[in-house]
C-alpha cells in the first residue's frame, strides 16, 4: 500500500522522508500552486466574494507531477505548514487532486524530528474550513486594496505604484514618526553631577543632584547651574539615607517570531528576512554530522509562549547536569501568552537540547549557527533560576541639596550565566562602595553638564516589528514580508544604523491615503481587521459578511476620492544636489523610480539625461586598478563593480576592504558564509586566510 506525503518545501521533504522510511513517497508543492489570477481582479464581489482561483502558470510542471504521484498512491497526506497559508495550500491540493475534504489526511508537524513527524502522522485530521476561510479573507482583502487602489495611485501620483492593506499602515507609522522628529523642539536642560568616594574605596562613584530645598531639581540654563555650583563650593557631602534590598531578575521567555526578529536585529544585526530564512532552514532540517537530516528548532511562525512538558523536563535535566541543581527554579517556569496569541504552536525552541550550539556548529552555516545559538541559549535561560542582585540606593546631602546614587552587585548569577536579553536602552551595572549612614564623602569632582532633549528615534527593524505587534498589525508570518515590501517599493529606505526613513514618495502616498482612505492607514482599523481574521479562524465570525462590510466602505471612499481629485495630480518632490548635468550643465536632482533612487536632470523634460547613484568603496578593482563602487541589483541586493564597467566587467558579491594583500599589494575582499574568508582577487595571486584570523 503506497502513501504519498505532500509538503511545501523540498528541504523539509528530504528530512521527513528520512523519518517515514519505506512505503512512503514524499514530494514538495514548493508553496502555493493555486491563487487568484494575476491578469484580472478575480473576485466576484456580487456573488458572496467568490474567488476565481487558477492554477499558477509557473507551477505547471509540479502540478503535473503531483497529479501523477497522487493517482498512483493509495493515500495522499497533506502535510503543508501548520498555519493559515499551509491550511489553504492543503485545501487547494485537495481540490486539485480530488481528495475528499472530509478525509482525515491533513497532518501537521510542529517540529521536523522523528518524534514530531511520527506524532503528526499518527494524528491526521480533516482540513479546517475556518482556517481556510481566514486565509481566503486575508487574500481577498489584500486583492481588493491592491487591485482597486493601485490604479488610483497610478492616475494621481505615478505609474507603477501599488498599495498594500497592511504595508501602508507600516509606512504610515514611519512617516508619522518622521513628522514627530521634524516637529520636535529641542529644549536645553542641565544636570549637576558629582564624583564621590568613600573611606572604604579609592574608586569614585557617580551621584546626581535630585532635589534643591526639598523640590525636584529643574535646571534650565547655565546661569542656574553655576549658581548651584557656587552654593555647593566647599560643602560636605554626607550620606543621609541608605536603602539596601535584594532584587530578583527573571529570565525573558522563549522566543516568538516577533521577539526572535527583534533580538536578532539588535544582537546580530540581522534583517527580518535574513532571520526568517535561517530559521526556516533550521526548522526544515539540516544535515547534522553523525545524525543526518534533522529539524533543529520548532515551527518558527508563532506568537505563543507555551512549552511542552517534554521540552521543559529535558531542559531541566540538562541544566541540572551542566550547571547544577541551584540553577533550577523552585518550580517549573510557565510563561503566559498574550490574549490574542495563536496557541496552536509552541514558542520557538530547540527540538533537542542536547544538540548544543557547539555540538552542531560544524554542520551549520554562519547565519544558521548564530541564530540557533540565540534560540538555544534563550530557551535554556528561560528555564533557569532567577538572578539575585544586592541593590543599594543612597541619598547624599550637601547643604540644601540632595544627591542620589544607586548600584547593584550580583549575589547569584542564575540564568545570566547563559543569556541576558538585549534592549535598545541597556542597563548600566555597577556596585556602590561600602557606605555608612552619616559618613562624610570626599568630592573628587562636581560639574554642571549641559543637555538637550532629543526627538524620538526613527524606527529600526526591531522597534518597527515591536510596534506592529503591540498595535495588533500583521501576524508572525507577515512581519518580515511587510518590511521587505515597503523597502522594495521605495516608500521607505534604510539610513545609517539600520534606521527606517520614509522617502518623499512614501510621504506623498501616505498623505494621500490619510486624506482619502483613512481606514486603510488607520492603525486601529487595521488591528480590528486582524482581530476579525482571528475570529473567522475560530469560527465565531462569518467571512463573507466581514468582506462585505469592508468592501462597501472602501468602495464609497474610492468613489469619493475619484470625484474629489478629478483632474488633479500629485507631484513627488525631487531632492536637489550639487552634481552638474553632463549634457546641459544644470543641477541634477535625486528622483525615485521603479528601481529606487537615481540622478536626473532638473531641466527635464527638455533634458532627459540620467545616471545611477553610486557609492565609492575603499577598494580597487583587481583587474584594472580603478575604483570599486557599491551598486544594487534590480532586487536591491548589494554588489560591487568596477567604475569602468564598459571597459572592465569585474563584479563581485564580496566586500572590498581597505586592507591590501601582503603578497601583491592589491585590494583584499571579504567573503562571508560557511566558507567565509579574506582573499585576494588578483588572478595571479593565491593569498587567502580564514575570517577568524
Amino acid at each position: 500500500m503506497s502513501k504519498l506525503v505532500i509538503l511545501e518545501s523540498p528541504s523539509k521533504a528530504k528530512t521527513v522522508k528520512k523519518y517515514l522510511g519505506a512505503g512512503y513517497e514524499v514530494i514538495a508543492s514548493t508553496g502555493h500552486i493555486i491563487d487568484l489570477p494575476k491578469s484580472k481582479f478575480g473576485v466576484d464581489v456580487d456573488n458572496n466574494f467568490e474567488p476565481q482561483y487558477v492554477n499558477m502558470k509557473d507551477k505547471a510542471e509540479i502540478i503535473k507531477e503531483l497529479k501523477k504521484r497522487a493517482k498512483d498512491a493509495d493515500t495522499v497526506y497533506l502535510a503543508t505548514d501548520p498555519d493559515r497559508e499551509g491550511e489553504a495550500i492543503a485545501w487547494h491540493l485537495s481540490h486539485l487532486l480530488n481528495i475528499d475534504e472530509k478525509a482525515r489526511v491533513r497532518v501537521t508537524f510542529n517540529e521536523i524530528t522523528k518524534t514530531g513527524v511520527q506524532y503528526g502522522m499518527s494524528h491526521p485530521r480533516t482540513i479546517d474550513p475556518d482556517i481556510v476561510n481566514a486565509q481566503q479573507t486575508r487574500r481577498i482583502l489584500d486583492r481588493i486594496v491592491g487591485y482597486k487602489l493601485s490604479p488610483f495611485l497610478w492616475k494621481k501620483v505615478r505609474r507603477g505604484l501599488s498599495a498594500g492593506r497592511v504595508q501602508s499602515v507600516a509606512v504610515r507609522l514611519i512617516v508619522d514618526r518622521e513628522e514627530e522628529i521634524n516637529a520636535f523642539k529641542t529644549t536645553e536642560y542641565w544636570s549637576i553631577d558629582a564624583k564621590l568616594s568613600a573611606a572604604s574605596s579609592k574608586k569614585t562613584f557617580a551621584a546626581k543632584l535630585a532635589e534643591v530645598d526639598g523640590e525636584k531639581a529643574k535646571i534650565d540654563n547655565k546661569e542656574q547651574a553655576d549658581a548651584i555650583l557656587a552654593n555647593l563650593k566647599g560643602a560636605n557631602f554626607v550620606v543621609s539615607n541608605l536603602k539596601k534590598s535584594q532584587r530578583k531578575k527573571q529570565p525573558a521567555p522563549p522566543f516568538t517570531t516577533s521577539t526572535l526578529q527583534q533580538e536578532a536585529s539588535r544582537r546580530l544585526s540581522f534583517q527580518a528576512r535574513r532571520t526568517m530564512k535561517a530559521a526556516q532552514e533550521l526548522y526544515e532540517g539540516v544535515d547534522v554530522e553523525g545524525t543526518g537530516a534533522v529539524g533543529l528548532i520548532t515551527y518558527m511562525r508563532t506568537d505563543s509562549l507555551r512549552i511542552s512538558e517534554e521540552a521543559r523536563t529535558a531542559a531541566a535535566e540538562h541544566i541540572k547536569n551542566v550547571y547544577g541543581e541551584k540553577y533550577l527554579p523552585e518550580k517549573p517556569r510557565v510563561f503566559k501568552s498574550k490574549s490574542n496569541a495563536q496557541d496552536a504552536h509552541e514558542a520557538i525552541r530547540p527540538t533537542n537540547v542536547e544538540f548544543t550550539p557547539e555540538k552542531v556548529k560544524g554542520s551549520l552555516t554562519s547565519d544558521q549557527f548564530k541564530l540557533y545559538k540565540l534560540i538555544w541559549e534563550r530557551f535554556m535561560a528561560s528555564q533557569m533560576a532567577n538572578a539575585v542582585m544586592d541593590t543599594v540606593s543612597a541619598e547624599i546631602t550637601a547643604k540644601n541639596c540632595l544627591f542620589k546614587s544607586s548600584g547593584y552587585s550580583v549575589k547569584f548569577d542564575g540564568f545570566t550565566k547563559l543569556y541576558v536579553e538585549s534592549s535598545d536602552d541597556e542597563e548600566q551595572s555597577g556596585a556602590l562602595p561600602k557606605l555608612e549612614n552619616g559618613e562624610t564623602l570626599k568630592c573628587a569632582d562636581l560639574s554642571g553638564n549641559q543637555h538637550f532633549t532629543q526627538p524620538p528615534a526613527r524606527y529600526n527593524e526591531a522597534s518597527l516589528i515591536k510596534a506592529l505587534e503591540e498595535n495588533g498589525i500583521g501576524r508572525p508570518s507577515t512581519y518580515a514580508p511587510i518590511i521587505s515590501t515597503i523597502l522594495d517599493r521605495h516608500y521607505v529606505e534604510r539610513e545609517t544604523g539600520n534606521q527606517l526613513k520614509p522617502t518623499s514618495l512614501g510621504e506623498v502616498i501616505t498623505g494621500l491615503l490619510k486624506d482619502k482612505f483613512n481606514n486603510i492607514v488607520d492603525v486601529k482599523f487595521t488591528a480590528k481587521m486582524e482581530s476579525d481574521l482571528d475570529d473567522i479562524e475560530k469560527g465565531s465570525k462569518d467571512w463573507v459578511s466581514t468582506l462585505d462590510k469592508f468592501y462597501k466602505g472602501f468602495a464609497k471612499s474610492l468613489e469619493k476620492a475619484e470625484h474629489d481629485m478629478e483632474g488633479k495630480h500629485l507631484r513627488v518632490p525631487d531632492e536637489p544636489t550639487d552634481i552638474i548635468c553632463e549634457k546641459c550643465g544644470k543641477n541634477m536632482v535625486i528622483k525615485i523610480g521603479p528601481y529606487g533612487k537615481f540622478l536626473g536632470c532638473s531641466g527635464f523634460p527638455e533634458c532627459t539625461f540620467t545616471k545611477k547613484i553610486v557609492t565609492e568603496t575603499k577598494g580597487r578593482c583587481p583587474k584594472c586598478g580603478a575604483k570599486m563602487l557599491l551598486k544594487k541589483s534590480k532586487k536591491g541586493k548589494p554588489f560591487y563593480g568596477c567604475e569602468n564597467y564598459k571597459e572592465c566587467n569585474f563584479m563581485t558579491w564580496d566586500v572590498p576592504l581597505e586592507e591590501k594583500c601582503p603578497e601583491c599589494g592589491m585590494t583584499l575582499f571579504k567573503k562571508t558564509g560557511k566558507q567565509g574568508k579574506i582573499y585576494c582577487a588578483n588572478e595571479n595571486c593565491a593569498y587567502e586566510r580564514p575570517l577568524d584570523k
